[in-house]
């Protein structure tokens, strides 16, 4: 009798560690098929009923149920228990809690995809300038805030007139977990560029006059948008007097007429000029002053070695600091910009562009 209630005991005891086995191989083999879901992910799910401030949702491959609130359901939309839809996922599924859905952020995600794809395949995508910032501008795109830095903007300094435009532009970076949307314009002109530029030169010749926009502005000159490519605006041809910087003639944004001084075909490259629209001073004063004559003009420079003097509109002569008095001279201590002199013509080469005054050998004749 005892070595049958043994044997009963032993077979409880296996038919106990079994049926455990069958348990723990069952959850292994459930987990096995769950996935791991990720914020800003899009899921299949199923609605399963209606839950206190929300809904139930059973997601394909999650380990628990998971939960859609009611403030995360669009207004006109209806959710019906057994309903199948897709949902953006807020917050991940973790030991403790399910997933947490959205349906008002599903918008959002598919416009996310659709960045990120863009970017994959290096798709142009157009964006509207809603606000100049910090180092860029801001931009709308499919209904997400995106920021340009200003090293990508074509014209690498954000202006007011960019504002309200709409510009094409390549994804450099779409991250909707960290919602950063990083987009160039530089990248997308650059292609567009490539792809007509040698149509765009066929049709252009040297000397020839064209209409273009200011893009960009440098301390060395400016370059202006030709039918689609950039021409380089020299600063030495935005003016015939004497500039410190383009922008004090030209702005961003502008349009100007501009003549065509030189077409590099190997390289692709336009060389411009503004100066050239009108008539050069340097023929315009020929006849009008002679050597020995006495001008006044205006100081327009002062360096180390003598002072450059405004004597015509766009035509300037050197005053040698050996030509400022018979006694050595500091040019610094002696002129400042915008000092009317007056000075004696003692070498008068306008085919050259260059004349030499002198003040001393006025104070010479005077003796």
């Amino acid at each position: 009798a005892a070595s049958d209630v043994y044997k009963r005991q032993i077979k409880n005891m296996t038919t106990t560690l079994e049926k455990t086995n069958l348990d723990e191989f069952e959850r292994l083999l459930e987990e096995s098929f769950a996935k791991s879901y990720s914020v800003a992910d899009i899921v299949e799910g199923t609605v399963v009923k209606k839950e206190g401030e929300g809904y139930l949702i059973s997601v394909k491959g999650a380990k628990t149920e998971a939960f859609l609130p009611n403030k995360e359901i669009p207004a006109a939309e209806g959710l019906e228990i057994g309903e199948e839809k897709e949902f953006y996922v807020l917050k991940e599924e973790n030991d403790e809690d399910g997933m947490l859905l959205s349906l008002k952020r599903l918008a959002f995600a598919q416009a996310w995809a659709q960045l990120n794809d863009a970017k994959l395949q290096g798709d142009t995508i157009l964006a509207k300038v809603v606000s100049i910032v910090k180092g860029g501008v801001l931009v709308d795109v499919a209904d997400l805030k995106g920021f340009i830095p200003s090293s990508q903007l074509r014209t690498g300094t954000p202006f007011d007139g960019l504002i309200d435009t709409k510009i094409e532009v390549k994804v450099l970076e779409a991250d909707p977990k960290k919602n950063k949307l990083i987009l160039s314009q530089r990248q997308a002109v650059a292609e567009q560029r490539d792809q007509v530029v040698d149509n765009i030169l066929s049709e252009l010749e040297e000397g020839a006059v064209v209409k273009g926009e200011v893009v960009r502005i440098a301390d060395f000159g400016a370059f202006v948008d030709i039918n689609g490519i950039d021409g380089l605006l020299p600063i030495s041809e935005i003016s015939w007097s004497r500039i410190k910087h383009p922008s004090d003639v030209i702005s961003l944004g502008e349009t100007i007429e501009v003549k065509i001084i030189k077409i590099d075909n190997e390289l692709k490259r336009i060389s411009l000029s503004l100066k050239r629209m009108g008539e050069d001073p340097w023929q315009q004063i020929e006849g009008q002053f002679e050597e020995g004559q006495i001008i006044k003009g205006t100081v327009n420079k002062v360096t180390g070695f003598g002072a450059f003097i405004n004597i015509f509109p766009g035509v300037e002569a050197l005053l040698p600091v050996s030509e400022m008095a018979e006694e050595n001279v500091n040019p610094f201590n002696t002129f400042k910009v915008g000092d009317s002199v007056e000075v004696l013509i003692k070498k008068f080469t306008p085919q050259e562009h260059r004349i030499a005054l002198s003040i001393k050998d006025i104070n010479k004749d005077a003796e």
